[in-house]
Order: structure tokens, then C-alpha cells, then sequence
């Protein structure tokens, strides 16, 4: 990146002091035009005065200065030229600045040279006898004065090239210093920018840097909990299961002892289900089908298989509402119902309550609720609840069988359908959880 901007800016530079150098040979020669032109008009006018005789005298003087002095009459016949014979010379209605004198008075002209390497300038002035004097003067072209240049410009352009390319290092550096800065320390706290302009890319750099580190801390404690949470049933089923080999347990423990090793297994299948459902989220599945689904006929037949589970917990399940269509994915959809529905069972009081509501909302969209008379959630708890593993109460969470991982796959569910989630909770009084559909 350096070195680009290095060939950069002495590239800047170069085209730069280049049409710079053109630019002012180029004013210079119109400046020198205008200043011979000047110089022909002021002599077309000191000879038009004069008699012949002067003209004569004055054109031999001007010969020599290396002005030429043409006197053409009215038929285009040459009839006098201080510097060539009158008599060999063509007609010259047909120059340019003749023709010009006498139809409006004067004329000027510019003839480069076969070579471009000088050019002619000519002005015509009308006589009172109807004649035309003409001077002329030959001078280098603009070529011939950009070639006469050159060296010097050659000169100039060396100096100013090294010049630039010491300054674009310089600058090249300064621009990059804050970058090299954090990008060797990057877990430092960010310094202001040394320029206004790269303030906003210093702070997506660290905010890159960040987001990258916090992704990093959330896969090992992802990889530390998943461990944590599998070896707890797998130290269960091996315990269990060693027991029963060495004969250890009496037959009447046996059947216990089974149970166990069952109900472990089914928490292991739960986690091993649970934490490959969330990858396949976290992976963020290609073309996901979406179609057009009654939210209220997926929560009543949520509720409907989720009412045997809640009765074994003495908690009685509603729905409320009415029918709504929503676009989403089928499997999603009734994963996240099913979710929201049975955290609300396993984490309610006996007698309990639990109510699903569906129905529109203003301007547009749809509305999912459920709420639960449950034991509520703690203030300081409340903006982790959705994080892996995250558990309020640790205890009642393994007994109840939970995973921790249910709320994780609703908020990725929440998220790939473009919709937003608001969470109430109080201790004592219960929770309720509200996702707005667009």
C-alpha cells in the first residue's frame, strides 16, 4: 500500500510539473506572437507614411534586421521586395493576409515552415493609394522553442520529481502511521486520527478488530460450555453404566440406575440436536424457503402439542388472537413457537398460566406474544438471556431439562426473518416475549 501511494503521488507530480511546462511554453509563444505582431504593425505603419524613396531606404535597413518588406498593388503584382526580385515573383491575391488588407484594411497571417522548426509572421496594411505594404518576419515556432526548452525543463523536472518523491514518502508515511500504530497493538485503545478524513476508517478498523476478538471469546466460551454441558450426562451414563457392569448395584437399583442412564441419554441427544441446529444457523442457510404461513394456525398447533407437557407441570396453556399471514420459513417458524412456548412451561410456577397471542399490527405485519405467570427474570439477567448456555438459574434449568440453548436459536430465527424481538419480565409476576413480524 505504500508503494502505491508513493507511485501515486510522484506520478501527481509528473503529470503535474509535465502540463505545467507545456502550459507555459505555450503562454510564453502567444505572448511572443502578440509581441512580433505588434512589432510588424508599428513598421507596416512608420513605411506607410514614408515616400518611396524612404520605403526604399527604410527596407534595405530593415533587410538587414531580417524584415521583409513587400509592396503589392491593387492587381496582386508584386512591385517592390527588399529582399527578393519583383519580377520573379508570383501574384499574391491569393496570401491570405493581402487578401484581407484589401478587403478590410489589414491582415495577418502566421506559415510554419516545412520542418516546424521556425515560422513566419506577416501583416498587411492598406495604402491610401489602394496598394498593400507587407513585413514579415521569420522566427522560431513553438516547436523550435519547446525543443530550445527542454533541456531546462528536463533539469527542473529531475529536481522536482526527487523532490516530490522525497515529500511522497514522507506523506505516505505520516498517512500510514496511525494505521501501523494500531495495527501492531491493535488491542490498544484507539487513537484520534492525525487526519480528519481517516477518522472513519480508524474506527471501522477497530471496530473490525473488535467484533472479531468478541466473536473469537464467544467460540471458545461456546466450546468451553458445550464440553461443560456434554460431559455432565456422559459422566451420569458412565457412572451409571459402571455401576451396573462391576455389580455393584443391587437389582432393585437397577431399573433406576437405567432411568437415569435414559434420561441422560435424552439430555445429550437434546444438546447434540440443539447445538447442530444452531450451527446450521450461525452458518446462515443458503436460499432459506420462505413462504406464505397462518401464524395463528402454527401457534394453535404449538399449544395443542405442548398442552400434555404442560399439564405434567401444572401449567395450562391459551391462545388468543386471530389469523395472520406472515412470510417465513415453516420449520423456523414452528422451532421458534415451540421454544418461546416451552421455556414459558419449564420456568412457570404450578397452576400456572401460559398465553399465546397473534394478530396484526399498525401499519403492517404481524404480532407473536407469549406470555407466562412464571417466576420471572432479574433485571440484571435480562440482556443475556439470549446467549448461549446462559442460564438465570442453573439448577432449576438442569432439572427442568432444559439446554440453554432454546432463546439463542430463537434470536438467530428472530433475525433471519427480519423481524424484532422486545422482552418484560418481573420477578414474581412472570415474563412475556414479543416478536414483531414485518
Amino acid at each position: 500500500m505504500k508503494k502505491k501511494i508513493n507511485r501515486m503521488l510522484v506520478l501527481m507530480a509528473l503529470l503535474g510539473i509535465l502540463l505545467t511546462a507545456v502550459l507555459l511554453t505555450y503562454l510564453y509563444y502567444r505572448m511572443f506572437e502578440s509581441q512580433v505582431f505588434l512589432d510588424l504593425e508599428d513598421c507596416a505603419a512608420l513605411l506607410a507614411e514614408a515616400d518611396f524613396a524612404q520605403e526604399n531606404a527604410l527596407g534595405e535597413n530593415l533587410g538587414e534586421r531580417g524584415v521583409r518588406v513587400t509592396l503589392v498593388e491593387e492587381s496582386g503584382l508584386v512591385r517592390y521586395d527588399n529582399l527578393a526580385d519583383p519580377a520573379q515573383m508570383e501574384n499574391h491575391l491569393d496570401r491570405p493576409e493581402v487578401a484581407d488588407a484589401f478587403l478590410t484594411g489589414a491582415g495577418r497571417c502566421v506559415r510554419e515552415s516545412e520542418t516546424l522548426s521556425s515560422s513566419t509572421f506577416y501583416y498587411a496594411l492598406r495604402r491610401p493609394d489602394g496598394s498593400v505594404l507587407r513585413v514579415s518576419k521569420t522566427a522560431g515556432s513553438i516547436y523550435s522553442v519547446f525543443r530550445a526548452a527542454l533541456p531546462g525543463i528536463l533539469l527542473v523536472l529531475a529536481l522536482l520529481l526527487g523532490l516530490s518523491f522525497c515529500l511522497a514518502r514522507l506523506l505516505a508515511a505520516k498517512l500510514l502511521r496511525p494505521v501501523k500504530r494500531m495495527a501492531e497493538n491493535m488491542d490498544a485503545q484507539a487513537e484520534p486520527a492525525q487526519y480528519e478524513e481517516l477518522a472513519p476508517f480508524v474506527s471501522m478498523i477497530q471496530k473490525q478488530h473488535e467484533d472479531i476478538l468478541k466473536g473469537v471469546r464467544m467460540r471458545q466460551e461456546f466450546t468451553a460450555n458445550v464440553t461443560h454441558e456434554l460431559k455432565t450426562p456422559l459422566t451420569s451414563i458412565s457412572g451409571y453404566a459402571e455401576l451396573i457392569e462391576t455389580g455393584m448395584a443391587d437389582p432393585g437399583d437397577t431399573v433406576r440406575f437405567a432411568r437415569g442412564i435414559h434420561s441422560s441419554a435424552d439430555r445429550l441427544l437434546s444438546l447434540i440436536n440443539d447445538i447442530i441446529r444452531l450451527s446450521e444457523l450461525d452458518g446462515g442457510e443458503a436460499a432459506v424457503p420462505f413462504e406464505r404461513l397462518d401464524l395463528y394456525e402454527l401457534a394453535g398447533s404449538c399449544v395443542e402439542t405442548l398442552s400434555l407437557n404442560g399439564k405434567k407441570h401444572q401449567v395450562s396453556l391459551a391462545l388468543r388472537g386471530e389469523s395472520v399471514l406472515i412470510d417465513g420459513n415453516r420449520q423456523m417458524i414452528e422451532e421458534l413457537l415451540y421454544n418461546l412456548c416451552d421455556n414459558a412451561i419449564r420456568y412457570n410456577n404450578r397452576d400456572g398460566r401460559v398465553e399465546v397471542y397473534v394478530g396484526p399490527q399498525e401499519g403492517g405485519g404481524a404480532v407473536l406474544s407469549v406470555s407466562d405467570t412464571g417466576i420471572g427474570i432479574p433485571k440484571e439477567h435480562q440482556e443475556r438471556i439470549f446467549e448461549r448456555f446462559y442460564r438465570v438459574d442453573k439448577s432449576r434449568s438442569k432439572s427442568t431439562g432444559g439446554t440453554g440453548l432454546g432463546l439463542a436459536i430463537v434470536k438467530h430465527i428472530v433475525a433471519l426473518h427480519g423481524a424484532r424481538m422486545e422482552l418484560w419480565s418481573e420477578v414474581g409476576r412472570g415474563t412475556k416475549i414479543t416478536v414483531y413480524f414485518p
